[in-house]
């Protein structure tokens, strides 16, 4: 277990049998009782990485929240859980919104997002009294002020800034730079456009902002960065009405051995010592800081388990194990050639003697799950599960090819709990006329 222990849950071991076990349960009678592909996450890691970093970022400040973002993961029972943990809830679109609410969440405590909210979502959004509303072009502004002012109210807003500082992560996830399609560059003066314009409007009440330079961020010094950035524009903005920073999220999670991303106390006090010495610096009072992190919360207490279809030597080339999902419910690789580790459940501390190309079942040559895999000998019906998967897996899938999606289980003391039940075919076709 060793080689893995980063990537996988802390509470996997092995059982008698010598099988991988995750929160005292065996994955190979997982598997065979609920199906594959399938979804594994550890409960406890959940509830305990949410309570890490609200206790982490209230050491500094009791006033500091975590919003949760939702994108990551966001099955009913996850959402119940975040809310039970005294988090806040980032959704960005009327869907998340919609789930949002459906799970008991109070709207006060939701934080709307998005870089192309149309008037339905936000009309969604003000109907339902969000606590926040972060905006992102003049034209959002301009819309939610009518929208407000028709039905009467007065929206809290943040408006996005984006700094200029670009972190050390791929560029499809990096979201800070200049060239970005969200929020208002500093640069320029989009930025200070942003913060007149929810000035001016009647129905807008501009109460902070909010910075997300990028997901999967080892290097903690972007933070301090930004922070220094941003405290110098509140100052020049004249900032008494800017009592609010959201920081938001992007800490990494180790996908494969080699990665060692910093702790989220590492994290969290990276944050709020950069805030706090940056605007004691500009002379400002201290502003309440949020931070949104998804990846980090559910990405390590995830693991996806797959069957092996079949195997296809070329000689000369490479050895091939296809296995019975792929881009339909782990899309990370296709997207942007994320890297992952694999590990049979059924001896999980056998010696990798084969170096492979791990794909899946979809008509698309770049259905490929691990470039180069090295693992023991695999064979058909054996099982394979990917660790790290709890993030941007299940809430990408697709149904590419027919193919439904997997069912989701939390895992805890021994006991298991389907969560999210597996689609069927019926469903497949549910929506057509």
């Amino acid at each position: 277990m060793q080689p893995l222990s980063q990537v996988l849950p802390p509470s996997a071991t092995t059982t008698p049998e010598g099988h991988l076990s995750i929160g005292g349960c065996d994955v190979v009678a997982l598997a065979a009782e609920f199906g594959t592909p399938l979804v594994i996450y550890d409960a406890a890691l959940l509830r305990d990485t949410m309570r890490r970093y609200v206790q982490a970022l209230r050491a500094h400040d009791p006033r500091a929240e975590v919003v949760y973002a939702s994108k990551a993961f966001w099955a009913q029972a996850l959402l119940r859980m975040a809310h039970q943990e005294d988090l806040r809830m980032d959704v960005a679109s009327g869907g998340e919104l919609f789930m949002a609410l459906h799970a008991g969440f109070p709207a006060g405590k939701i934080v709307m997002h998005g870089n192309a909210k149309d008037a339905r979502e936000i009309g969604e959004a003000l109907d339902a009294m969000v606590g926040l509303i972060v905006v992102d072009s003049l034209d959002e502004i301009a819309l939610l002020d009518q929208l407000a002012g028709e039905r009467g109210r007065r929206q809290n807003v943040l408006v996005r800034v984006t700094p200029g500082v670009k972190p050390s992560t791929h560029a499809y996830i990096s979201t800070g730079q200049l060239d970005s399609k969200f929020g208002f560059s500093l640069e320029g003066g989009l930025a200070a456009q942003a913060v007149a314009a929810c000035r001016a409007a009647a129905n807008v009440n501009l109460v902070g902002l909010h910075c997300h330079i990028g997901s999967q961020i080892f290097e903690l010094g972007a933070y301090p960065a930004a922070a220094a950035l941003l405290a110098a524009f509140v100052k020049e903005q004249g900032g008494d009405d800017l009592t609010v920073m959201d920081m938001g999220g992007g800490l990494g999670i180790a996908y494969t051995r080699d990665d060692d991303p910093p702790s989220v106390e590492e994290f969290a006090d990276t944050v709020m010592d950069a805030v706090h010495a940056e605007w004691d610096a500009a002379g400002l009072p201290r502003p309440r800081v949020l931070v949104e992190p998804g990846r980090s919360i559910v990405g390590r207490a995830g693991v996806t388990v797959y069957r092996v279809t079949g195997t296809k030597d070329i000689p000369g080339v490479r050895r091939y194990v296809a296995v019975d999902g792929g881009m339909s419910d782990l899309m990370r690789p296709m997207l942007y050639g994320a890297t992952y580790e694999a590990i049979l459940p059924d001896r999980p501390e056998a010696e990798a003697t084969d170096t492979l190309r791990l794909v899946g079942k979809h008509c698309e040559s770049g259905d490929v799950l691990i470039q180069e895999a090295e693992l023991p000998p695999l064979a058909r019906d054996d099982l394979v599960c990917i660790p790290a998967t709890g993030a941007y897996g299940v809430a990408m899938a697709s149904n590419y090819n027919g193919v439904t999606r997997p069912a989701v289980v939390f895992v805890e003391d021994g006991r298991a709990t389907v969560v999210v039940r597996r689609e069927t075919y019926a469903e497949l076709v549910a929506r057509d006329l």
